[in-house]
This record gives C-alpha cells, structure tokens and sequence, in this order.
C-alpha cells in the first residue's frame, strides 16, 4: 500500500518545481527567494521550513530541473526511435529542436545556466557539476559503436553551445537555422543508418 506523501512533501515539491522552471527562466540571479514562494502561491515566511539557505534551494532545484529534463529527453527519444532514428539521431533531433528552443523554462537546465554556473557557490557548482556529467553520459550512451573516445564530451558541448547561440539570435528563422545546421553536421559526423 502506497502512503500518500504529506502536506510539507508536497509543498516542498511545489516550491522545488516553481524553482527549477524559474531559474531556467531568469537564470540563478534572475530570481528572489521572495519571486519563487509567491509565484508557488505561498508565502515567503514559510521558505525556511523547507530550505536552509537560498544555495539549498537552488541546488535542489537544479538537481530537479536536470531529472525534468531528462525525463522529457528519453520520452522524445523513445518516440524518435519508435520511428526508426538512432539512439543518436533521436537524442540530436530533440535537443536540437525548435521546441527547445522556445522552451528554455522546461528545456536543458545546462543549456539555460551553463555561463552563470561558475559563478555560484560550491553546493549549487556542485549540482551544476553533476547536470553536466550527467548530460555527457547521455550522449555517450546514445553513440553508436566504435566511436571516438572523447566524442561525447566535445558533442555535449557543441549541443549546448548551438543551443545557447540559437537562443540569443532568437525564436526564429536565424536561431532555427543555426539549430538545423547542427544537427546537420552532427548526424554527418556521428551517427550511423540504422539497417534496413
């Protein structure tokens, strides 16, 4: 029997979820503690009965914005696959996407932060650190065979940065053509035909 998570465990959810849609946002400075709580529809007395410092909601909401998008790449990836793409393929094609591009508060917490990262305190770099590992390892795991050592590491960070560029041109034909490129050359590169 499931035992249904108490009023704070959801409370705490709400704020974690407002607060990792918020910074991607607005980026890490961009937010208050005051911004979030109001925005979660609570009040900002009751922050610290969930969170010891600004830092600490921060990185749980990095950690929580990674999780999110993760869970929205594999969806993406399995629909893509579903279809005949390569895991490669698959993973380039949604991050690359034109609805990554407009999504910046539900997309890739890396892409959205990557440039204020190093700026923040040693517990949010540290979950900062942990996005970005985690962001390599899923390209590793989608290249085919035989690739080049290393790769995953230099892909990862041709995606965000494409994705970074395609976002300061903006939302439309210029950013969209720079996303297309990419993925364009990134398929030529590394990816392999699925058999027939």
């Amino acid at each position: 029997m499931e035992i249904a998570p108490s009023r704070k465990a959801l409370t705490h959810e709400r704020i974690i979820d407002t607060a990792a849609r918020a910074i991607r946002r607005a980026g890490f400075n961009g937010v208050g503690v005051a911004d979030i709580m109001k925005e979660a529809g609570l009040t900002h007395g009751g922050f610290y009965a969930h969170f010891a410092s600004r830092d600490a909601l921060l990185a749980e909401a990095l950690e929580h914005a990674g999780q999110q998008s993760a869970s929205r790449i594999a969806k993406g990836n399995a629909t893509r696959q579903a279809r005949g793409a390569s895991p490669f393929k698959a993973l380039i094609e949604g991050y690359l996407s034109d609805r990554h591009l407009s999504g910046i508060e539900n997309g890739c917490a890396v892409a959205a932060l990557a440039s204020e990262m190093p700026r923040q305190s040693p517990d949010v770099r540290a979950a900062a650190s942990q996005r970005v590992r985690s962001l390599m390892a899923l390209v590793e795991r989608s290249l085919p065979a035989g690739a080049v050592p290393g790769s995953a590491a230099a892909i990862a960070s041709q995606m965000v940065g494409a994705l970074q560029l395609a976002r300061a041109l903006g939302d439309n034909t210029e950013g969209k053509a720079l996303l297309a490129a990419n993925r364009s050359a990134l398929l030529a590169q590394h990816d392999v035909s699925p058999p027939a």
